[in-house]
């Protein structure tokens, strides 16, 4: 293709010229002995526009059918991973890891994964326990002794990790990380699960959280730009979601736990570099996770009441207690969701924000400009910052990722409204200076 397109440019450069040349035989008068030269030249000069003329219908035909070829062959790549979603296994065994450590709260987790639980061999539950607490290791047991597909296994690494003074604070998040290994080999490497849904032990859940994991499982199993499946929306409280789509699903570059769902050969590639601390902010670095995508919901299907942990209850108070549980539940094993697979959604989504009016936050938050989507752009990290806090958004970044966002696009539901907060620069990769 660039080899015609090559031919083309020099042809065009030619005619320019020879119609130059033309133009200053028209302009400065000849002598009469100079006409059958000039006549003979015109005529060459007319041979070569009609060849030219012809290359350019040619080369036209051409590049429709390079067009149409890498048409065929993206709608092929589509239609390649819709069968793989056809063809995921019918009846997956999808099991529930419930991580626990000194919470007898825990009671209030298990029961909900119980009360809404459609089929126990399908989603068994697994608890892992760290901490060595009694009482709450008693509350796990009370469960396990009345349902088989209930089981227990203790964190058998009780050593006090040791630290420098500086991060003695941190030892909760070095301690949870510990643990998290632990539990993940647990699952996948000793019990041979495909894949696992990861709970805490202070999350409640919505009535259709196990037929959202149901319903997107085949696209975490098809579509290699998907490494995970998140029942969390970052930016999910009441006044930034549209409450009247609980069924909306999005793509995005941040992860944001709170109950996901996690391949093994994924779990494999991450194991052996799998930090010492902090894990939920390491897998935010796209370097970790090879540049893949989670898929996350409009509305949460989970929602902590655990006030009281390694955070001190701060980020309780400032965002979790305001986060919206999905109350109405919706089929997803029916719905078709492959518009959120790559080749499908990145196209669509871009050229749908860059299609929409810009309004700035403040016009948004007074209501200005109409009641249709609109973009609110930003430049820089300073001015997403400032945006976001006007619309009431999640203002920080990790590894350069704001909250929420794919391909450096935060969208929410403001005021009646659908807003996306989107670079105002040809995006292509995060800034990790950013934050």
């Amino acid at each position: 293709m660039r080899l015609y397109l090559r031919k083309i440019l020099i042809l065009c450069v030619v005619l320019v010229f020879l119609w130059f040349v033309v133009s200053l035989v028209d302009e400065f008068p000849v002598k009469k002995t100079s006409n059958k030269y000039a006549d003979q030249l015109e005529s060459k000069i007319m041979q070569l526009e009609r060849k030219l003329d012809n290359q350019l219908v040619e080369s036209g035909k051409l590049l429709e059918r390079v067009k149409d070829h890498l048409k065929n062959k993206q709608d092929s790549a589509s239609k390649q991973l819709e069968n793989n979603m056809a063809f995921v296994e019918e009846d997956p065994v999808l099991p529930v890891l419930v991580i626990a450590c000194n919470r007898i709260t825990v009671k209030r987790c298990l029961e909900n994964l119980i009360k809404f639980r459609p089929d126990k061999e399908t989603f068994p539950i697994i608890v892992s326990q760290d901490c060595d607490h009694e009482p709450t290791y008693q509350v796990i047991e009370s469960f396990t002794q009345d349902d088989p597909t209930i089981t227990v296994v203790k964190q058998p690494d009780q050593s006090v990790i040791p630290l420098e003074r500086a991060k003695v604070k941190f030892r909760g998040y070095y301690n949870i990380a510990r643990h998290y290994k632990f539990a993940l080999d647990h699952v996948f490497v000793k019990l041979g699960h495909e894949a696992v849904i990861i709970v805490e032990d202070d999350l409640d859940i919505s009535s259709d959280f196990y037929e959202y994991f149901l319903g997107t499982f085949p696209l975490l199993n098809s579509d290699p730009s998907i490494w995970c499946v998140s029942a969390w929306n970052d930016n999910g409280k009441k006044e930034l979601v549209e409450a009247a789509r609980p069924e909306l699903l999005h793509r995005t570059d941040f992860f944001p736990g709170l109950g996901w769902m996690l391949r093994r050969d994924t779990w494999a590639s991450l194991r052996a570099r799998w930090p010492a601390a902090f894990f939920d902010d390491w897998l935010r670095n796209p370097e970790n996770t090879q540049g893949r995508a989670c898929i996350r919901p409009e509305i949460s299907r989970t929602y902590s009441f655990g006030k009281v942990g390694v955070s001190k209850g701060l980020f309780f108070d400032l965002h979790l207690r305001y986060m919206q549980l999905n109350m109405e539940y919706v089929e997803f094993t029916k719905l078709n969701l492959t518009y959120l697979l790559k080749d499908k959604y990145d196209h669509a989504f871009t050229t749908l924000v860059y299609s929409l009016p810009e309004a700035t936050a403040d016009e948004v938050m007074a209501g200005q400009g109409g009641e249709g989507a609109v973009r609110v752009p930003y430049s820089t990290a300073k001015t997403y910052q400032r945006a976001a806090k006007r619309l009431g958004l999640m203002e920080d970044f990790r590894s350069g990722i704001p909250r929420t966002a794919y391909r450096g696009i935060v969208q929410c539901y403001v005021r009646g409204r659908r807003v996306y907060l989107a670079p105002d620069f040809l995006w292509t990769r995060y800034d990790p200076a950013w934050g």
